[in-house]
């Protein structure tokens, strides 16, 4: 069966190679502009780090519902966990770098596109945290997406590190509740 925009998702989740091979044609450029914007200093990791983005994809495709976004949305969030997970390991290994001294400018022709998606991933993320208190909306943001250190974000809210992590602990707890009855209904 030839994968095409209507049935790659169903191929993948099916177990067939034809569908992620459709995703690698049409999607590999936005993920690889991704990654290579948060691994600049390290592009002896790209190509792993988007071997990674596909094989994560291909395990987690269950993971997507079409209910709550586009695919390239959910696939772009993907890459940029994995990319963010890749720095971290770049910089356990070398921990003289910064994870500022890793990234760069974003080429200009993907600009508009990345911005777009990133938009489109504020959005989703944004209904995602409102099931949390604006206290632990905070930490979320500022762990997750500013990328603090727990224990950073924690001394900026006045928290001690147990209470960071409980909160961590009960707000993902929280967001999988509400957000896997919605899948499975």
């Amino acid at each position: 069966m030839k994968a095409n925009e209507n049935n790659f998702v169903d191929l993948i989740r099916r177990r067939r190679e034809e569908g992620i091979v459709y995703v690698i044609r049409t999607y590999g450029g936005l993920l690889k502009s991704i990654v290579k914007k948060r691994l600049f200093t390290s592009p002896d990791r790209v190509e792993e780090c988007m071997n990674d983005i596909f094989l994560g994809i291909w395990k987690n495709i269950d993971c997507y519902d079409e209910t709550r976004g586009s695919f390239v949305n959910w696939a772009a969030g993907v890459a940029r966990l994995e990319a963010i997970d890749t720095l971290r390991k770049i910089q356990r290994e070398h921990p003289s770098l910064s994870l500022e001294e890793t990234e760069l400018e974003i080429p200009r022709e993907d600009t508009e596109l990345l911005r777009l998606t990133e938009q489109e991933l504020s959005k989703e993320t944004e209904k995602i945290l409102q099931c949390l208190s604006p206290k632990d909306r905070e930490l979320f943001c500022r762990i997750f997406l500013m990328e603090e250190e727990p224990e950073e974000a924690g001394r900026a809210m006045g928290m001690s590190r147990d209470n960071v992590y409980v909160r961590i602990f009960r707000g993902k707890k929280k967001i999988l509740s509400k957000f896997g009855e919605r899948k499975r209904a």
